[in-house]
């Protein structure tokens, strides 16, 4: 049981926090998170590439949406800071001065890292849920996956675990087919459980 005496943190505390770390307020406590790494930042910009163009500027798609990175989201008491947001421009038509959004989006989406995973997925998709966000992604840079999820009386519901280079449609953005293989492209291998990075390769023989 939390502390009742504990101070609740306030949006000073997040815009007190350090420069180089992500600052969140989750059940009232302040969270700060590394800045992202590289798998984690070019895969993020790359998804942005890919769907701003044909689900924002309509170019080679039916446009209608507003795709961010990185916004501030003020859901109730909580402040998140999802790796990618987008709302249907019915809903949010242009954006004004304010550095945050109290409007939650129609879509998230999360880039998955050892330091921030758990914190995603049993602290942020719950506040998603509860905001009633609609849908939401979880991207895994290292392992190369998609998880798609759909908000279905109040949770979430997978709709698809995806693989590797495959070529995929997924809601809300199954208008388009969209090649997972672009997000990894960039992104060196991660070395096998074990291995030491500084060491020299070797060979094995995987014949009998």
């Amino acid at each position: 049981m939390a502390d009742p005496a504990k101070r609740r943190a306030t949006y000073q505390d997040v815009l007190d926090a350090p420069p180089n770390v992500v600052a969140e307020i989750v059940g009232g406590e302040l969270r700060l998170s590394p800045r992202p790494g590289g798998p984690h930042t070019v895969a993020s910009s790359t998804l942005g590439f890919l769907l701003g163009p044909p689900f924002q500027l309509g170019n080679g798609g039916p446009g209608g949406w507003l795709i961010m990175l990185e916004p501030e989201l003020h859901l109730e008491q909580d402040i998140v800071v999802p790796d990618l947001a987008g709302w249907r421009r019915e809903r949010l038509p242009s954006v004004g001065d304010d550095a945050y959004f109290t409007l939650p989006p129609d879509w998230v989406c999360e880039m998955l890292s050892r330091s921030t995973a758990v914190h995603d997925r049993s602290e942020k998709l719950p506040i998603y849920a509860a905001a009633g966000i609609r849908f939401a992604w979880l991207v895994d840079a290292r392992q190369r996956t998609l998880e798609v999820m759909k908000l279905h009386e109040g949770k979430w519901l997978i709709l698809g675990i995806h693989c590797g280079d495959t070529r995929i449609r997924a809601e809300p953005f199954d208008a388009i087919e969209l090649d997972l293989s672009l997000l990894w492209a960039n992104i060196a291998p991660t070395p096998p459980r074990g291995s030491r990075a500084s060491e020299e390769a070797a060979e094995y023989n995987t014949t009998e």
